[in-house]
Formats: structure tokens, sequence, C-alpha cells
């Protein structure tokens, strides 16, 4: 049994142990070797110094002449020139347009974007906030404030984490308001004991900024308390003019019990304008997919990650855009990406930001080289091309339209890079800031996490996995493995994600996922 990943890849791979003149692929095609499962088998003549592909995909230089049923591995394979392919100026082909545009019910807002979802947001600029804010949300909770605002989802405290957190959620208010999702308190540990200025600063005034003009919130209520470093008046000027956005400063109403009483009534005010919204018919390109991986295993460079690839392509050809990030996990494939670029400016910015990350990771004793271990080889893996490659897959075979940094707001549609470390939940939590109003996360593993105020969609790489975690996951890309093709799973993937973004559940958000996954980038020092 054998999978190709792309029509243009020069190999297949093989999905269990092959002994030789096993028959594979084409009809009369037979392995000329003993093939170990994962591994790469030639399905065409390839000679020597001429490039090898895998997800359509150069991951390297063949070392010596080729043919059909080869074992394709590190005896024979090696790498291209790093700057082979980044420095390429062919015309970069932008995908076909569809022919019948696909739409979803969304929530359109008076900024123009269109949610997914209709929370309230209490958003805090302070780690000295965050349980008055949680106090807030509770109390109306208790107040029956989402009883008389049935169109609101639910209320969600954003605050900021770099860690672990507690929930807290009272029974008595939700148990009679069936149609709220839940009040989702988050823990924070930032927004003082920083300078006012510089890498650190911006990051978290972009983070806290795009939360708050985000499309699925129908209505924000900023706190702080007061002497902190990052003033709310310094959010709002980075706002503008946002009218479903109100303030409110402990110090200044008087302390945490008034603070409390004036927070219930805002949000009671808040809850009466974005009540009045409604789903109705919007484009796809209304859409921004975060694509994200976590708790990866040998699968999921072959099934999930390809598989929301081709998702990724048809969100891009209705005109939508999805955000591609974890920077450190591109390394060593990233002159495909750079390849891609569609003109000089995103190539510079993309490399720059490479080079950026190499002397971050100096400084703090770490580096971003990981070739391929004796592991990684004896799984199949060749190259470090082809390890990086199953991260990068999840980005299809757009071309890449625009760079952007932590948190920076999407102005553009298309495929997309935004910069991040490759932990997870603050991955994700830059994409939501930057416009993403659907997350897509591919796992191998099993990892559990939600994102408010954004849903997200799970994908397990195996059946196996699909199996074991059905409460947890919501497509299962395993089937890739059973003979179903890439093609049919990446559709699948789409319509699931249209399904959502038109208000069905996924599981994390039916299990109350949510409340300690907004995980802002922390940078700069701790003063």
């Amino acid at each position: 049994m054998t999978l190709q990943l792309h029509p243009d890849d020069d190999i297949v791979v093989a999905l269990c142990g092959l002994p030789e003149r096993a028959e594979f692929g084409a009809p009369e095609q037979v392995t000329r070797a003993e093939i170990p499962s994962g591994h790469k088998i030639a399905t065409k003549v390839i000679e020597a110094g001429q490039p090898v592909r895998k997800y359509g995909q150069i991951i390297g230089l063949a070392r010596s002449p080729i043919v059909a049923g080869d074992h394709v591995h590190s005896h024979n394979l090696g790498m291209t020139d790093p700057t082979m392919d980044a420095d390429s100026q062919a015309e970069v082909q932008r995908l076909p347009a569809v022919s019948k545009p696909r739409t979803f019910e969304g929530y359109h807002r008076p900024s123009g974007k269109v949610g997914t979802r209709n929370y309230l947001g209490i958003i805090t600029t302070v780690n000295c906030s965050g349980s008055v804010a949680r106090f807030i949300a509770e109390e109306f909770s208790r107040d029956g404030g989402l009883a008389t605002h049935p169109n609101v989802d639910g209320v969600v405290p954003i605050v900021h984490t770099t860690g672990c957190g507690m929930t807290s959620q009272g029974d008595g208010g939700l148990a009679t308001h069936p149609n709220v999702d839940g009040v989702v308190p988050i823990v924070h540990t930032t927004g003082c004991g920083m300078t006012s200025q510089g890498e650190g600063y911006d990051t978290l005034m972009r983070t806290l900024s795009g939360y708050a003009r985000h499309p699925n919130f129908g209505g924000v209520l900023l706190i702080g308390l007061g002497c902190e470093v990052m003033q709310i008046s310094q959010v709002e000027d980075e706002l503008g003019n946002a009218s479903k956005v109100r303030r409110l400063v402990i110090q200044d109403a008087g302390g945490t019990k008034a603070c409390v009483a004036r927070g219930v009534e805002i949000l009671h005010e808040l809850a009466t304008i974005a009540g009045t919204a409604s789903r109705a018919p919007a484009p796809v390109s209304a859409l921004t997919l975060g694509m994200q991986c976590g708790g990866s295993d040998g699968y999921s460079g072959i099934t999930a990650n390809p598989a929301l690839g081709m998702a990724s392509d048809l969100m891009v050809r209705h005109g939508g855009t999805s955000i591609l990030s974890e920077t450190p996990e591109i390394h060593g494939a990233e002159q495909l990406l750079l390849r891609r670029s569609v003109n000089d400016e995103v190539r510079r910015a993309l490399r720059d930001r490479l080079h950026w990350w190499q002397d971050y990771s100096a400084k703090h004793g770490a580096t971003l080289d990981n070739n391929p271990s004796p592991g990684n080889k004896l799984g199949g893996l060749t190259t470090i091309l082809e390890k990086s490659l199953g991260a990068v897959a999840k980005s299809g075979t757009a071309p890449l339209e625009g760079f952007f940094l932590y948190g920076e707001p999407i102005d553009r549609q298309g495929l997309v890079f935004m910069d991040s470390p490759g932990y997870d939940p603050c991955s994700v939590t830059g994409q939501i800031a930057s416009g993403a109003n659907l997350v897509a996360f591919t796992t191998g593993r099993g990892s559990v996490s939600g994102f408010l105020p954004v849903p997200g969609l799970k994908l397990a790489s195996s059946s196996v996995l699909f199996e074991k975690m059905r409460d947890d996951m919501d497509v299962n890309c395993g089937e890739v493995l059973e003979g179903l093709p890439l093609e049919d799973k990446g559709a699948e993937i789409f319509n699931h994600l249209l399904a959502v973004a038109s208000g069905r559940k996924t599981k994390s958000e039916e299990l109350g996922f949510g409340n300690v996954e907004f995980v802002p980038w922390q940078m700069g020092a701790v003063v």
C-alpha cells in the first residue's frame, strides 16, 4: 500500500513495509529493494543532480541516477542548495477562482468584517484587572443578563497569560440560560512590569487591540486597574472610533464592588447592541483561517497537514484568507515559501524574520537547527526540507501574498504568513489578533484546546487517534491512509469549516475549552 501526496511528486510513500519486487502504483511498477514503512519509492526516472519532489515541493537533489521502484533515502538523496529555490524568479501562478462561489451564515459588523460567533468580550489591559473581569462575567450571568439577549453566544473575558490558569464558571446563572455557551474568565500575567515602548510593548498592544476589534465580538468592555503601563487610553487610541467598545478603570470606579456593579450595567448595554445582530449570508472571502499543527506524529505530514492544505487552497480560490505561522517550524523549508512569494517585498520580509529568529534563539542559548535525527530517518525522513514540509504542507499550493508580524492586522486576501513562536496557544492567539475568525488545528497525538472567541476545528492524523479521542476530534484524516483521496478529504474539511462558520459547534466548544488559551507572546524585559 502506497500513497501519492501530490500529482507532481516523483515518489510515493509506503504505508506498510514492502518486500523487494512488490507491485505498487501504476501497473507493472515493482519495488527494486525492500521498502520500510513510511519510506519513499521513486515512481519515475530521476537523473543525478535533478530535484526530487514530495508534497509537490523539492525536498532535495538526486545524488545518483534513480529509476522507478528505487528506495529513495539518504544513500541517493541529498540537500539542495538553500538559495536555489529561494531566489528563483519564476512567475508565481495564482490559483483559479471557483466557478460556483459558496457562502456561509455570519454576523455582519459595521466595520465591514463578518463574525463567525457573537460574543461579548471583557479585555483586560493588565494582570491586576483579571479577577475583576471574572467577577463581572460571573455576576452578569447570575444577574440573568444573557437571558434577555438570546442572540449573544456568551461573555468572554480576555486576559493575558503565558502559562497555566484557573477556570471559574458559575452554574447558577448559566443553568437557566440554555442558549448561552458560557462565561469564560482567562487568567493573565502581563500589562505592567514592562517598558512603555519597544517590541514587547508593541506586540502586546497589537494583540489586545486585535482582539478588541475582532468581528466575533459584538461588544467589548476594556478593564484596567489604572496605574499600569498598558493604559486603556492607549488601547483606545489604537482602536480609533470603535462604537462597540466601552471602558472601565477599577481605581476610578471606586474599587472592586463598585467596578463590578458598573461592569454589569455596561454588559447589559453592550448585549443590547450585540443582540440585534443575526446571521446572514456572507461570501467565503469574509473568512480568515488560522492554520496550526500541534502534537504531531509520523502521519501528520501525509494526512492531516496536506489535507488541510487542500482546504486552504479552496479557501483561497473562494477569495478567503489562510494564515500560516509558527516560524521556527518552517526552518529548513523556508525557501519553498520564498519561491512562492508574490514579490521581493514579501520574500525580504520573511527572510529577514528568519534571520531575526536565528539571533533570538542564539541569545537564549537555543538553536533552530533541527536536522533529521536517526529516529526521523528510521521513519523515512531524509532531509530537513522533507521534515519541515510536514508543517508547510498546511499552506497548500497558493502563492504567498504577504508577511505580517505577530498580531498585525491582515489587510489582504489569499495565503499569508504571520510570524509567531511554534508554541500553539501563543501562535493561535496572534492569528486571532490578526483577524482569524476560524481555526483549523491538526494533531497526531491528540492536542486538546480551544480558542475563544473563535471556533477551532481539530483534525486527527490517524483513524486510531480519531477513534480513541472521538469527543475531542472533529475530522478523521486517517481515512487518507485507507484510500480516500486527499482532494476529497480537503473538500470535506472545507465544507466542515463553512458549517462551523455558520454556527455548528466544534468539539472543543461543546467541551467548554477556550478559557486558558489566550497566550500573548511575552517579549522584552520584565522590569
